[in-house]
């Protein structure tokens, strides 16, 4: 297991091993997410968001904001 030491001014310095397994290098931006109190996960936050381009592909055909609402009204009539 990896640790590190906090400084007195609250750095620290993450193990090459994480970095390595992150793919994070000097200047990289990291995110820290809370998924219950006192745990977080580490995310390496390197990607724009124009990556995200082409993940989710369009619609067969165009659908109105009204049937959008619609269906989240819907599915949240079945969660109750």
């Amino acid at each position: 297991m990896a640790t590190a030491t906090m400084t007195s001014k609250g750095q620290i310095t993450i193990p090459s091993a994480v970095r390595a397994a992150l793919g994070v290098d000097s200047g990289d931006r990291l995110e820290f997410v809370q998924v219950q109190p006192g745990r977080f996960e580490i995310i390496a936050a390197t990607h724009s968001i124009t990556a995200l381009k082409g993940m989710i592909r369009k619609p067969s055909k165009p659908v109105s904001v009204e049937a959008m609402n619609a269906a989240i009204a819907d599915q949240g009539a079945k969660a109750r």
